[in-house]
């Protein structure tokens, strides 16, 4: 038992990591269904309007432990307008559209 729980568990792990790479086969004008087969159901998820954010957190950029980062995919009409790290915000309070801005 206790070896299929390890298993799952660095199974898990290895996903998680691979996010950060799997980020570079993403494009503008994939479906939601694209990215979720890309990279897994995201850990967050936001929706405002005609505009959808799934985040993935904390996932590897490169193969180092410590170069983590959140990513972030940004859908209108259920197609990627934009994606990568930062943080997720509204263009114009009140206009409904999800823009990302990078984190410094």
């Amino acid at each position: 038992m206790k070896m299929i729980l390890s298993l799952l568990a660095v199974a898990f792990f290895l996903h998680g990591c691979a996010t950060g790479e799997r980020m570079q086969t993403v494009s503008e004008g994939m479906s939601k269904e694209e990215v979720v087969s890309q990279l897994g159901e995201p850990d967050g998820y936001r929706r405002n309007g005609d505009y959808e954010a799934l985040q993935y957190t904390n996932r590897l950029i490169s193969g180092w432990s410590w170069d983590r980062t959140d990513y972030t995919v940004i859908l209108e009409n259920g197609r990627v307008v934009e994606y990568g790290p930062g943080e997720v915000r509204e263009r114009d309070s009140g206009t409904g559209t999800l823009i990302l801005v990078p984190v410094r």
